[in-house]
C-alpha cells in the first residue's frame, strides 16, 4: 500500500502549483503526456496505469517510424479508461485496423469503458483484443490471469479476436521491478502465461520494453518460442529486442496521449493480423 500523503500547507501547495505551471510552459511535450504516464512517483490510484505509461516516463520520447517502415505493416491502437468513449469510426477511417483494449489490472480493477471500447472497435470492423496490466506485487500470476479471463480477456476463434496481452512493464506505483528478483519475476510471468493458456487455449502476447525486460527478468530468453512479442520503443526503429525473440509481432511506436490512445504497427499486412486472431 502507498503511504498516506500528509496534508500540505497552503504555501507548499502554491509552490508546487507554480512548479507544475512552469514545467508545463517549458516542456509542453511532457506536459501533454497522460496522467497515468506516472514518473518516479507514478499515479496515485491503483488501476490508473495504461499500456506504455511507464515506458514514456522512463524512456521518454515519442517516436515516429522511419520513412518506408509502414509498407508491410498495419496500423493499430491501444486504449484504456483514459480515452473514455473512443471515436472508432474516425480511427477506422484514418487507417487503424486493429486495437487492444485494457480490460483489467491486478485482481480488482476493471476498465469502466471496456464495453464501449471493445465492442465499438469490433463494430467498425477492427480485429481487436484485450490486455491486462500486470502488478506482480499485488497477487500471483495465475490469479491475475484468471481475473483477466473472467473479465474480458477471453478468446474465441472468430477471426476478429486477438489473443490476450500480458502488459508487463515499469511499475507506475513504486519499485521498477515490483520488489521482485529476476528469477521471481520470470516465475510470475510464467505462472500468468501458463494459466492463460490453460483457460483459453492460446499463448498470450507479451508487451514490454527491452530495457525493462533486461533489468527485471535478467533478459530471460525462454518465452520467445511461444509468446508473440509486442515491443514498446518510441523511436524511428524498433531497436534491439529482448533475449529469445528474433522478431517482433507488434511495435508501440508512440504514446500520443489521452485523446487518441497509443499508436502501434503490426509487423505484417491485415491478413497476418487475422492469422494471429485465428491462432
Amino acid at each position: 500500500m502507498r503511504r498516506p500523503i500528509a496534508v500540505a500547507s497552503s504555501h507548499s501547495r502554491l509552490l508546487r502549483a507554480g512548479i507544475v505551471l512552469a514545467a508545463s510552459l517549458l516542456l509542453p511535450s511532457l506536459a501533454a503526456a497522460p496522467a497515468s504516464a506516472g514518473g518516479d512517483d507514478g499515479p496515485s490510484v491503483r488501476g490508473t496505469a495504461s499500456m506504455g505509461g511507464g515506458v514514456l516516463a522512463h524512456e521518454g520520447v515519442r517516436g515516429r517510424p522511419a520513412a518506408g517502415t509502414r509498407v508491410v505493416q498495419t496500423e493499430g491502437v491501444d486504449v484504456s479508461s483514459h480515452q473514455g468513449n473512443v471515436a472508432w469510426t474516425t480511427l477506422w477511417n484514418s487507417g487503424v485496423k486493429w486495437a487492444y483494449v485494457k480490460a483489467t489490472e491486478g485482481t480488482s480493477y476493471r476498465n469502466p469503458y471496456y464495453a464501449q471500447q471493445y465492442n465499438g472497435s469490433y463494430d467498425v470492423g477492427m480485429v481487436r483484443g484485450a490486455y491486462h496490466f500486470a502488478t506482480p506485487d499485488t497477487a500471483g500470476g495465475a490469479a491475475q490471469a484468471d481475473y483477466f479471463v473472467d473479465n474480458g480477456g477471453g478468446w474465441s476463434k472468430d477471426g476478429s479476436t486477438l489473443p490476450g496481452v500480458l502488459d508487463i512493464e515499469y511499475n507506475p506505483y513504486g519499485a521498477t521491478c515490483y520488489g521482485r528478483t529476476a528469477d521471481q519475476m520470470v516465475d510470475w510471468i510464467r505462472a500468468f502465461l501458463d494459466r492463460y493458456k490453460v483457460r483459453t487455449g492460446r499463448d498470450a502476447v507479451i508487451y514490454t520494453s527491452t530495457n525493462w525486460w533486461q533489468q527485471c527478468t535478467g533478459d530471460y530468453s525462454g518465452f520467445g518460442d511461444r509468446n508473440p512479442l509486442w515491443i514498446a520503443r518510441y523511436a524511428s526503429t524498433v531497436g534491439p529486442l529482448p533475449a529469445g525473440w528474433s522478431f517482433h509481432t507488434m511495435w508501440q511506436y508512440t504514446s500520443s496521449g489521452p485523446t487518441v490512445g497509443d499508436h502501434d504497427l503490426f509487423n505484417g499486412g491485415l491478413d497476418r493480423v487475422v492469422q494471429l486472431a485465428n491462432g
